[in-house]
């Protein structure tokens, strides 16, 4: 028998590297900032043209390459991170796993140039799908030059799989976000189809973030910091009160590096519990300093998730610290973003933490650090809030993975109802129809009450609103026919360049809502008109509702954009809606709602309404 097993090429094997390493246009985006962050540069710019499709193009002022290095940088396995199998556990650079360019040149067509500071001529190399078509001296300033077109040309089953532009510009812009909040240090541009979205000059955090997100998180950050003989921990927490409905703007780095950890994620909600609004997520940017052999890096190909040797111990020295900080946030000055970072430190110098002392403590009051003295020694008082905090029966990865997964939420099939299980044994959830004899009562601004054949029905009115503005926002977007109500003068709106970018996008979609806007100067918009059936509501509020449940949906949910739409608009303006007692007012909200298709469930899958059968009364009376 012949033999079967061969060698694949180094093209192809560098087409199968490339579905790991490069996902869409913006895997390339965090490689190449990272390649520029790690050759030390002072000034970065990022290029994009076409949602990063047509061009994703890198220029910095870093160290440069030799010829020998930029022509090896293209082959697979080729590192300068790595010399020995100790280096994996001791890395404190970015990227390292020597098949980023290679597999990036396997599926698109990609020109460099890069110059040292003590040569005379740079090198130009032009390869495509992996083979080298040029390499040749060019005139080029210190630096490297490194621009990818056409991504995914020699792949069009790939390019295919890629979504709509405003889509791939969102995760452009995230990793972007990530890279220059991660090194505030050095100045970054971003260009999207020759317009200017940043222009950050490199300085402290505070103005990062500001530079990156808004002027108005200038007064809602507090400084968090806390350092020990193994682990520092500096950064900014957002005010509970600044909180949002989205988790997008939540980061942790690592040794410079983001990750995603929902084991840290939950010791920061921990402080802050108690102060935040139900399904609210706070802002913050924490930064983990530790020496390397404590972690291991090479969990996840995106290099996102690591895992600590002791994780508990972060845990509680996280959690520590953003109570801390939350306990002294009414009475820190404001931020002076004229000077240099100097958080107040109210560290326990060179403790030796080792692993805190884990007891079945369940005390979660904030006395211990509301109480604070400010007068007195900081110091003392924080070696006592730490010991608190440590009291507390920390939670292993496990037990939270496990809590995030009981507490997901499937999208209900609006064509079934959720299982009888979740509904209490006392209501019956049969499609019927309210007498029309009957006189609708209105409780306490919240339901109404009506006779039914089978007892009395019950009716929640915010979430009979959604349920039927959900279908009447969903049929517009459909026919794209919207029913406006023009703004007695404009309103301006002020958007980050990622929530501008989302709103230009579906620009179509929220017309067919009934709103219309027009784009007013850089990242803002102008608002003249809002849905007619809200025509009562804040114009700013309502658009900056949808867009943070559209944004949250997206994060949460696995839904099309018109599902989106129609479910973050119905939401936001069912909140909002308020009635009177008028009889004919609550007898058209119940014919409208038995109007609809599914009467019976919001689009979350939540009842409108309960019926108490008649049986279920006469049991309360024990008849």
């Amino acid at each position: 028998m012949s033999d079967i097993i061969n060698l694949l090429p180094d093209s192809i094997a560098n087409q199968i590297a490339a579905g790991e390493v490069v996902q869409r246009p913006a895997s390339v985006v965090k490689e190449l900032l990272e390649n520029s962050v790690d050759a030390k540069s002072s000034k970065i710019q990022l290029v994009i043209n076409d949602a990063g499709k047509q061009l994703i193009q890198v220029i910095d002022d870093g160290i440069g390459m030799s010829e020998t290095d930029a022509r090896m940088s293209f082959e697979r396995h080729a590192t300068s991170k790595i010399r020995e199998s100790e280096d994996l556990f001791k890395i404190a650079t970015m990227g390292f796993r020597g098949e980023a360019l290679a597999s990036i040149a396997a599926v698109a067509r990609v020109e460099l140039k890069t110059k040292q500071s003590n040569s005379e001529l740079g090198t130009f190399i032009h390869i495509e799908a992996s083979e080298v078509k040029k390499q040749e001296p060019t005139n080029q300033s210190k630096g490297t030059n490194l621009a990818v077109k056409n991504l995914f040309y020699n792949v069009p089953a790939r390019r295919n799989f890629l979504k709509s532009n405003p889509v791939e510009t969102k995760h452009i812009l995230d990793e972007f976000q990530r890279v220059a909040l991660a090194h505030p240090e050095i100045s970054f541009l971003l260009r999207q189809n020759e317009k200017e979205t940043y222009n950050l000059l490199g300085g402290k955090l505070s103005q990062r973030i500001v530079g990156l997100f808004g002027k108005n998180y200038q007064k809602n950050l507090i400084a968090c910091s806390e350092e020990t003989n193994w682990l520092k921990v500096t950064g900014y927490i957002g005010k509970p009160e600044f909180s949002k409905k989205t988790r997008g703007e939540q980061f942790f780095f690592v040794n410079d590096r983001f990750i995603k950890s929902g084991y840290l994620n939950h010791a920061i909600t921990g402080a802050y519990e108690g102060l935040l609004k139900d399904e609210q997520h706070p802002f913050y940017a924490l930064f983990i300093e530790i020496d390397p052999v404590h972690i291991d890096i090479n969990v996840h190909p995106t290099k996102t998730e690591i895992k600590f040797d002791d994780e508990r111990s972060v845990y509680g020295i996280i959690k520590a610290a953003v109570k801390q900080a939350l306990g002294t946030h009414n009475v820190t000055p404001s931020l002076d973003f004229g000077t240099d970072v100097n958080f107040e430190s109210f560290a326990v110098k060179n403790m030796d933490f080792g692993a805190p002392k884990v007891s079945s403590s369940k005390d979660r009051s904030y006395g211990s650090f509301k109480s604070l003295n400010q007068g007195t020694n900081k110091q003392a008082h924080w070696e006592q809030l730490y010991q608190s905090a440590m009291q507390e029966s920390m939670p292993s990865p496990q037990d939270i993975q496990k809590e995030e997964m009981a507490g997901s939420f499937t999208p209900a099939d609006l064509s079934s109802k959720p299982t009888e299980s979740k509904l209490s044994a006392a209501f019956s959830h049969k499609t019927e129809t309210p007498s029309s004899k009957s006189i609708p009562v209105l409780m306490h601004d919240k339901y109404i009450m009506k006779q039914m054949p089978s007892g009395i029905m019950v009716m929640d009115i915010r979430l009979a609103n959604e349920r039927i503005l959900y279908e009447l926002y969903l049929e517009r977007l459909k026919s794209q026919k919207g029913s406006t109500q023009r703004c007695l003068f404009p309103v301006n709106l002020e958007l980050s360049p990622s929530d501008f970018a989302l709103i230009v996008g579906l620009k179509d979609e929220i017309a067919a809502l009934g709103f219309e806007f027009e784009e007013f100067g850089q990242n803002s918009i102008a608002i003249n008109g809002i849905p007619a059936e809200a025509q009562h509501m804040n114009e700013k509020e309502l658009f900056e509702g949808l867009l943070e449940q559209f944004k949250h949906n997206q994060a949460e949910l696995s839904l099309s954009i018109h599902e989106n739409l129609a479910r973050s608009m119905s939401k936001r303006s069912a909140n909002r809606t308020k009635i009177s007692g008028d009889k004919l007012e609550l007898t058209t909200l119940i014919d409208r709602l038995f109007a609809c298709a599914q009467p019976n469930y919001t689009p979350k899958g939540t009842p409108t309404f309960v019926i108490l059968g008649l049986e279920k009364i006469a049991d309360l009376f024990n008849q």
